[in-house]
């Protein structure tokens, strides 16, 4: 029997699965979301933010909360504004500052949207038992991810 591949190596292969299974998972998720809403994953991921900073954001703040350039997210926040699902508003006290927040069509169509990608990614990761969940959320946590 041939002696176990050193703990590097396993560290890699394991690196390499982890990026598969997210590839994955983000790709089938943008499919989802052209082919049910004939919308991207940055659109979503800007309402999703604007959702959860109800009385909006700066630009800047977007674009931190997002780890996006500022021009990026000015490129979606302009098409989301131009239907009608997004406003910028101007900072009184600094015009060259604008703030972001949905619309009330936004709120409602992101709340269409979060609902159905959550039943998407329950769909996903449906093969996962409770304690599977508990395990890898608590190894990616001793990892340093998200909390």
């Amino acid at each position: 029997m041939p002696a176990p591949a050193p703990l590097s190596k396993r560290r890699l292969k394991l690196w390499i699965r982890l990026l598969g299974v997210t590839r994955q998972a983000e790709a089938e998720l943008r499919e989802f979301l052209r082919l049910r809403y004939a919308t991207t994953l940055p659109r979503f991921d800007v309402l999703a933010a604007l959702y959860r900073r109800r009385d909006g954001v700066t630009m800047s703040e977007l674009s931190r909360m997002l780890l996006v350039s500022n021009g990026n997210a000015t490129t979606v926040v302009d098409r989301l504004e131009a239907d009608g699902l997004v406003r910028r508003t101007p900072v009184e006290t600094d015009r060259r500052t604008v703030i972001v927040a949905l619309t009330p069509e936004g709120l409602a169509r992101f709340e269409t949207y979060a609902s159905e990608h959550e039943a998407e990614v329950d769909r996903l990761f449906g093969s996962l038992s409770e304690a599977d969940i508990d395990t890898l959320t608590e190894i990616l946590k001793r990892m340093g991810g998200p909390r």
